[in-house]
C-alpha cells in the first residue's frame, strides 16, 4: 500500500517495484524487469502509435504543441518557442473516481477536525488508499 499526507512524498520506481514483489512473491530484481519492460513498451508505442490506452488507468498520447510567443520572466524579453511533441495524459474513469473520494475523504477530514480553519496543521495526516487490478 501506498501511503498519501499532506506533504508531497515522492515516490520511486524503487518503491514501486518493492511494493509488488513484497505482495507477488517475485524477486525484486525480476519484479525490476518486468515494470522496467512494461515502462518501456509504453514508451515505444508513444513513439510508434502516439497513443496508447490503458483500460481503467488512462490514456497517454503525444500532441504537437504548437510554436508560440512567449515571455522571459527574468528580464521580461518576447521569446519565440517554437513547436514542440508533448506527452499529454487523461485519466481514466476508475482512477478518477478514486481521486474523487480522496478529496471526499480529505473533505469529511477536515470537517471532522475541531482546529481546521482551513490552514495546514503542523502534524503530519496519512491515509492509506489501495489501488485495486480489476
Amino acid at each position: 500500500m501506498l501511503t498519501l499526507s499532506r506533504e508531497i512524498q515522492v515516490v520511486t520506481k524503487k518503491e514501486i517495484v518493492k511494493e509488488i514483489s513484497d505482495e507477488i512473491g517475485l524477486t525484486q530484481l525480476r519484479t525490476k524487469e518486468i515494470v522496467q519492460k512494461t515502462f518501456d513498451a509504453i514508451v515505444k508505442t508513444l513513439i510508434e502509435e502516439r497513443r496508447i490506452e490503458l483500460r481503467n488507468f488512462g490514456v497517454f498520447e503525444v500532441k504537437k504543441r504548437a510554436a508560440r510567443k512567449a515571455r522571459n520572466p527574468r528580464t521580461g524579453d518576447k521569446v519565440f518557442v517554437p513547436e514542440k511533441f508533448v506527452v499529454t495524459f487523461k485519466p481514466g474513469k476508475e482512477m478518477e473516481e478514486k481521486v474523487r473520494q480522496l478529496e471526499e475523504e480529505a473533505a469529511r477530514h477536515a470537517q471532522q477536525s475541531p482546529e481546521s480553519n482551513g490552514e495546514p496543521t503542523s502534524t503530519t495526516e496519512t491515509s492509506t488508499t489501495e489501488v485495486v487490478p480489476s
